[in-house]
């Protein structure tokens, strides 16, 4: 079976190839640079805390140590602070719920840890100066042309196109991209600097020395490692050059502003301006050729996270796509990762430019509407923070992979298609582990929920209760499957039993050991029935599973 390839060596791209080689799939990733990536503080992510364990399991590298996990965020406007919030330490928040504080991390130091993973990966091959300007996409497989000191063709069995919102696989596909042209431009200045919130967020809207020019009127400063600040401020609607004076401007009012009058030492590290397309591609799938991240959606007005979306592309299709090379391609399948990525992302771009208009009015709107300002502070947090209808990932509740409804159903406080609490686990061979820490291996997880197993010997628990039905009733999934015990989860009862989805979102919670409900629901999650090609390999498993289901419910 060929290799899968990847085109773009950005961290959407790096990290399916990695995803996918922890699947045992092996990959090409083209990349059109030298393979490295320019030192630029100026550029810069954020991400919540599930996209941020995705990338440190796949690269086994601690992000923290790299970027900076906020302490807290705060709201201001004019002199007054609207909101503020402290983000505890995770050891201290209760089991399942971790600290939400999102990460702010510089893009080549996040490209870095990919690229140094993948160093030590057989099943990756990275090709440097390989920029493609050719493909041909047949029932079998796909060839690809790309030009360089090296040009030549590649052999693939699927392309999936990382490479950005000038994506050439997008176009090569004659794939439209509609959406908006420079939604909002920030000026960016990247800045060693000791300022009187240290390890906090800001957001500073409508600051009281605004007087060189509107493009002051609002302001955001996230933090970095090392007294390292990020600072961006909104520019007016246009096209205006951003001079060097103008810029130097801003920096000393704003620190002036902020440390009471006088402005502080400060290095200037790094500058730019950051424009925001909001923009969604009609298709993301055409035969055996995918798009992901940029070269599917441009999103980031408003403080949203569009790499997070990017990350989250990556973790949907590696576990579709792994199948599919190993068994043969089931449709269903793969073509639920469109229905689910591009819902989810389109109601994050329709949420903010349903807001953009009101955030951005002028002052009529507050005389209108009382407390429209502390809505509005409420709305720009969310998307910063990455919560609320503007800057919460979407779930896949409505995915064409959820089950039909199922007598043994319970409810958690996670609801079907969400993603799930990161809660202590123990494995069959009795060891610990975070949940999250299971992901992304290819097999749907089931977790019983048994209270006090933890500080059982497991040759007694593994024997007990209803665990031997529960084992056998793993075994007779359509798909590999991993049995998993905690101790609690969010809003379960005792026995409860969790079916989880390799990417970690919740297929279902059912009351208890239920084969047939369990059978049906893993079934489900996986496209439904194998196809006429994967029918043939699993060799009848479909149909032995259904009977040792039945078996186990006697």
């Amino acid at each position: 079976m060929d290799p899968v390839i990847i085109v773009g060596a950005g961290p959407v791209g790096l990290t399916l190839a990695l995803a996918l080689a922890r699947q045992e799939v092996p990959c090409v990733v083209l990349d059109e640079g030298p393979g490295k990536d320019e030192p630029r503080l100026a550029r810069t992510v954020v991400l919540r805390e599930d996209t941020t364990a995705l990338v440190e399991r796949l690269t086994g590298t601690p992000l923290g140590a790299l970027g900076t996990r906020w302490a807290g965020w705060r709201s201001m406007r004019r002199k007054q602070v609207t909101r503020e919030v402290s983000f505890e330490d995770a050891s201290a928040q209760p089991e399942g719920h971790p600290s939400p504080a999102p990460l702010h991390i510089a893009q080549h130091a996040l490209t870095g840890a990919l690229r140094t993973a993948l160093a030590h990966e057989p099943l990756v091959k990275l090709a440097v100066d390989s920029r493609l300007d050719a493909m041909e996409q047949e029932p079998s497989g796909v060839t690809v042309h790309t030009r360089g000191p090296q040009g030549t063709w590649w052999r693939g069995s699927y392309v999936v196109g990382c490479d950005g919102p000038r994506s050439t696989v997008r176009k090569l596909q004659d794939i439209r991209f509609p959406g908006r042209t420079a939604v909002e431009r920030h000026a960016v200045a990247a800045l060693r600097v000791e300022l009187p919130w240290k390890g906090h967020a800001l957001l500073h809207r409508m600051p009281p020395w605004r007087t060189s020019a509107p493009s002051a009127g609002e302001i955001t400063g996230r933090p970095l490692p090392d007294d390292v600040w990020r600072l961006d401020w909104l520019l007016p609607p246009g096209k205006d050059l951003v001079t060097p004076e103008l810029l130097v401007t801003h920096i000393r009012e704003t620190l002036a502003g902020w440390c009471e009058g006088a402005t502080p030492p400060y290095d200037l590290l790094d500058t730019g301006v950051h424009t925001v397309h909001h923009r969604l591609a009609r298709r993301w799938r055409t035969g055996r050729v995918f798009l992901a991240g940029d070269a599917a959606h441009c999103l980031g007005t408003l403080g949203t996270h569009g790499l997070d979306e990017g990350l989250r592309d990556a973790d949907n299709l590696a576990w579709k796509l792994a199948p599919a090379w190993h068994h043969g391609t089931h449709e269903a399948l793969l073509d639920s990762y469109q229905t689910e990525r591009r819902t989810a992302v389109a109601a994050r771009l329709r949420a903010a430019d349903q807001a953009l208009p009101l955030l951005r009015s002028g002052s009529g709107l507050r005389t209108l509407v009382p407390g429209s300002a502390r809505g509005h502070e409420a709305l720009l947090m969310d998307g910063h923070l990455g919560q609320g209808t503007v800057g919460a990932p979407g779930t896949y509740a409505d995915s064409p992979l959820a089950p039909g409804p199922l007598e043994g159903e319970v409810p958690v406080d996670t609801p079907r298609g969400a993603p799930v609490a990161d809660v202590r686990v123990t494995a069959e061979d009795g060891s610990f582990a975070r949940l999250r820490d299971r992901l992304g291996r290819g097999a749907l997880l089931v977790v019983l929920i048994a209270p006090g197993t933890g500080v059982w010997d497991r040759k007694h628990w593994a024997t007990a209760g209803i665990m031997p039905r529960l084992a056998a009733a793993v075994t007779a999934l359509p798909y590999r499957a991993e049995l998993l015990v905690a101790e609690s989860y969010p809003g379960a009862a005792a026995h409860s039993v969790l079916l989880v989805r390799p990417d970690g979102h919740l297929v279902t919670a059912l009351g208890g050991v239920r084969p047939a409900d369990l059978y049906a629901a893993a079934e489900a999650a996986l496209g439904g029935p194998p196809q006429a090609q994967d029918r043939a390999e699993a060799g009848g498993r479909t149909q032995a599973g259904a009977e040792r289901a039945g078996a186990a419910s006697r």
